[in-house]
């Protein structure tokens, strides 16, 4: 089966035809380095990690391009910084080495290229000077904008009417605009703020606008024009609609990317997710609790353009579920090229992750071991049974009387199994509205450095630190 994408521009699943088949080229817009990811960022992460891998497998290696950028230059960005009270420098530093260390627990591959905004200003002002002597752009107070009324077909990719553009883009209102439409490209930066000579002959310093980024780094690092854009499904408007204006009348192209993908959203717990609603989750915090593998495989059993409900009772089905595949997957066994063909045709449409875990389950039950072992590589899910639980609750193995967690040998007093039991026992006092029983069997397991956790989930426990 050849591979086909749906197009979110042209509304239709198609055969993917790159534009030179040696030079494979895909650009996802990636974080705005300011905080921890939150667990909806790393959806389209595992999205887009699955078709590189899928490309690589299709075109070779050496033959796909992945460009996923980091906005380091942002109103966000600059509002926490003075919040902490610490350099910018210093805050994007910090925040972009916790996303790749998230990201890389999640199995993710490094891209290509990831390319930093502050790095392409060159760039970004040689859009802008376009732009603006072509007048698809013009200068006002300082600012240079995108005037939305030079080009015709304006909002084809979101598909929305005028209103509709000006309600959804939560537009400035601005008495420099020729229209409640037109954007920012350039605007003058406060006392504080990063700042770079501007273009247009403005003679203030100031910094970009955030869609003219995405636009400078995709054509400094693939191209006038490429083969795949892709994001969140909140990025179809404003910013990928921007993007596309922009980097279209710059270069007087008919496209900037041949195939536009774009995932559903993420709820959590049937709610869409909120700090003031108390379901705001990091992927740093859910790699506490649970391994990147099962984060991913949750992820995955959902087709990346369907909305995703991410609840603990599915967390656990995948943990329990990847699990018993890793615990099959140790046996030896050779490579299976039918299980591999079988899991390239399920991605060959549309990138159906649910069909290709139907699939790997199917190689479970069979005891598939070769096949399942090769379809989960392709997955990027982990075969190690050790990464299967969080960063705080890491499998235990029983070795000599010690056991090993997160590569340190702690001597344990009682057998795993003998810590069960306890709670076991002191979860029947508790039913039995026993709490002095309870309360005993918390300590006694306490002074064997064992730390209880209750939750409406249950009970865990880790060893005390």
């Amino acid at each position: 089966m050849e591979l086909r994408l749906y197009d979110t521009l042209t509304r239709e699943k198609r055969v993917f035809r790159p534009l030179d088949s040696a030079r494979v080229r895909m650009y996802v817009c990636g974080p705005t380095v300011y905080d921890f990811a939150h667990i909806g960022n790393a959806r389209p992460v595992i999205v887009f990690d699955v078709l590189f891998r899928l490309l690589r497998h299709l075109y070779g290696a050496k033959h796909v391009k992945y460009v996923r950028n980091i906005t380091d230059v942002d109103d966000k960005i600059n509002a926490r910084a003075a919040e902490r009270g610490v350099p910018i420098r210093d805050l994007t530093e910090e925040t972009y080495k916790n996303f790749k260390d998230d990201v890389a627990a999640l199995g993710c591959l490094e891209p290509t290229v990831e390319p930093r905004a502050t790095e392409h200003i060159a760039e970004m002002k040689t859009l802008i000077e376009r732009l603006v002597e072509s007048k698809h752009a013009y200068v006002a107070e300082e600012h240079v904008l995108f005037a939305v009324s030079s080009m015709p077909d304006y909002g084809k990719l979101s598909n929305r009417s005028l209103d509709e553009m000006i309600a959804g883009a939560r537009v400035e209102v601005a008495p420099y605009k020729r229209n409640a439409t037109d954007f920012v490209l350039w605007k003058p930066s406060k006392p504080g703020e990063p700042s770079w000579p501007s273009p247009a002959g403005i003679k203030a310093p100031g910094r970009p606008g955030w869609h003219i980024e995405c636009s400078a780094m995709s054509w400094k690092h693939l191209g006038e024009v490429f083969d795949i854009h892709g994001g969140g499904i909140d990025l179809v408007f404003p910013h990928h609609e921007n993007e596309i204006a922009q980097s279209r009348c710059a270069f007087h192209t008919g496209a900037m990317a041949n195939y536009w993908m774009h995932n559903g959203f993420l709820q959590v717990e049937g709610e869409k997710m909120s700090k003031s609603v108390g379901n705001f989750l990091t992927i740093n915090d859910q790699l506490d609790h649970w391994g990147g593998s099962v984060l991913r495989l949750n992820m995955l059993k959902t087709h990346y353009r369907q909305p995703i409900d991410w609840t603990q009772t599915n967390l656990k089905e995948m943990g329990r579920e990847l699990t018993r595949w890793t615990d099959l997957t140790q046996s030896n066994s050779e490579d299976d090229q039918d299980g591999v063909r079988t899991i390239v045709e399920a991605l060959n449409d549309d990138l159906n992750t649910a069909d290709a875990i139907t699939q790997l389950r199917g190689f479970y039950k069979s005891k598939n071991v070769s096949a399942l072992r090769v379809g989960m590589e392709l997955l990027g899910l982990s075969t190690d049974p050790k990464s299967i639980q969080g960063r705080k609750h890491k499998r235990m193995y029983v070795e000599a009387g010690h056991i090993s967690i997160t590569g340190q040998s702690v001597q344990l007093t009682i057998a795993p199994g003998s810590i069960e039991k306890l709670i076991a026992a002191r979860n029947s006092a508790r039913s039995a509205r026993n709490f002095s029983e309870a309360d005993r069997i918390r300590d006694e397991l306490a002074t064997m450095g064992v730390v209880l956790k209750d939750s409406k989930d249950g009970t865990t426990w880790e060893l005390a630190r």
